[in-house]
């Protein structure tokens, strides 16, 4: 054996694995339309959040002298104005930003009631499994728009806000029926797994071992299912609007600007020709970068 001293000062020539999510990172920078939605997503949030801050017109600011004006290179509106002189540039930074928090509101409460709803079901089993399900179902047949008109008219209240919270409750409420779907099925193939009948063994109670360790296991297929849900929802949102069930005045939001541009569409069409454009370029980014997340987080491209 030899007498050579070991260099203990010498680097380590060892390979260090990678996470599953470092290796979704790499493959979703190696995709260059998921990193270009991922970066016009985060300009029209930056600009929704900040724009009304720092736009020099408000958003219900009414210019008698400019009413149904067209954007022109000498007046002070840079995409006119509506049939009420209200700058539509102002109008349109508020419009996207109600609508980017109905996606991602509404969103949220799906990801909520679904995951919760879902792993609970799939990690109990048995008749209680098949008896939560079935009324997953029974609420599947339901016409989501049948659901939300009736919601709509019978929560009639003259507060605008508080019209747009209930809009919140009911897209949220029916949106969570597929997340439900999806978290039961991924807990029903990880109840069973090492790491959880070592919980079981540790004397965790069944809510600890749901929360703590199967809800952090199937956090891929929910950020995937979270990125294109909320285009669906925004389209929802728009969809009501429209048709004058969703915002109310004074709020505005992009389904509501191109219901407004869809009257004017002779006389004013540069009303809807801005928030269609703006609305196809956010929901064009979302369903991009859903994509590329769907890609990024699939185990079998490792």
């Amino acid at each position: 054996m030899s007498d050579i001293p070991l260099d203990e000062t010498a680097p380590s020539t060892g390979v260090r694995g990678r996470s599953l999510w470092e290796d979704a990172r790499r493959r979703l920078m190696r995709n260059p339309a998921a990193v270009a939605s991922l970066y016009v997503v985060a300009i029209l949030v930056l600009v929704a959040a900040f724009g009304p801050m720092l736009w020099v017109h408000s958003v219900d600011e009414i210019f008698r002298d400019s009413v149904g004006i067209a954007p022109t290179s000498t007046n002070m509106h840079w995409l006119g104005t509506d049939t009420e002189g209200r700058d539509m540039v102002a109008r349109l930074i508020f419009g996207l930003g109600i609508s980017l928090l109905v996606g991602f509101v509404a969103t949220a409460v799906a990801i909520t009631i679904g995951v919760t709803y879902g792993a609970i079901a799939g990690f109990v089993g048995g008749w209680a499994d098949e008896g939560m399900m079935r009324f997953v179902d029974v609420l599947y047949a339901v016409p989501f728009v049948f659901f939300v008109i009736v919601l709509m008219t019978v929560i009639d209240t003259p507060d605008p806000w508080v019209k747009l919270m209930w809009i919140f409750a009911a897209i949220g409420a029916v949106e969570w029926l597929t997340m439900a779907r999806i978290v039961r099925g991924q807990t029903i193939s990880l109840r069973q797994k090492e790491f959880v009948e070592a919980a079981r063994a540790a004397g965790a109670q069944p809510l600890q071992i749901v929360f703590r360790h199967i809800v952090p296991n199937v956090l891929g297929p929910v950020v995937v299912f979270a990125t294109l849900n909320i285009p669906v929802i925004i389209l929802a949102e728009s969809f009501l609007s429209f048709i004058g069930l969703g915002v109310q005045e004074p709020l505005t939001s992009l389904g509501r600007l191109i219901s407004d541009g869809s009257r004017q569409m002779i006389q004013a069409p540069w009303m809807l020709i801005a928030p269609a454009t703006t609305m196809l370029i956010t929901l064009l980014a979302l369903n991009f970068l859903g994509d590329g997340l769907r890609d990024a987080l699939d185990p079998k491209e490792r």
